[in-house]
């Protein structure tokens, strides 16, 4: 599905969006605005914050997030999930307790995080944290939305430019 709107960061979206950042990511996650912002908005309430043309963020209701590609630049906590829900999380599943091997104890619920595969370490989601990092492995109930992964409208963008 294509953009409904691509345009250039104004410098107050700039300056807002520097702001939002830096209080979710830390002061090194700054440099990373320099330079041109473009914004696309896509359906949902989406948008994808590129910068010098990769897309580097995205935005929802409920917060700003690296993109899977950024996720070198931009660090999240990890949750490490079985072999046996990499192809559910990968295709857009909610991520459910029973799943996870291991998470990051300092997980909040609401903060993004990255999930891995438990054999090759490699990101396959970002989502959002439902209950704490402590709390994720148990017998049942979904612990954390997936927002982003590989192979969705994000992901294919990416992988076009």
């Amino acid at each position: 599905m294509p953009p409904k709107r691509r345009y250039h960061a104004r410098k107050a979206l700039l300056k807002q969006l520097t702001r939002e950042v830096v209080e979710k990511f830390g002061e090194p996650t700054a440099e990373l605005l320099k330079g041109a912002i473009e914004v696309l908005d896509l359906e949902e309430g989406r948008e994808i914050i590129l910068a010098g043309g990769e897309a580097l963020l995205f935005r929802l209701s409920g917060g700003i997030f690296p993109t899977l590609k950024s996720l070198d630049r931009i660090p999240l906590k990890r949750v490490v999930v079985d072999m046996g829900a990499v192809p559910h999380v990968a295709n857009g599943a909610d991520v459910m307790a029973p799943g996870v091997v291991s998470a990051d104890g300092e997980v909040a619920p609401g903060e993004g995080v990255v999930i891995v595969d438990e054999r090759h370490g490699k990101p396959i989601a970002v989502g959002q944290a439902l209950v704490p990092g402590a709390e994720m492995r148990g017998p049942r109930g979904k612990v954390i939305k997936n927002l982003h992964h590989v192979g969705d409208e994000m992901w294919r963008f990416q992988a076009k430019g």
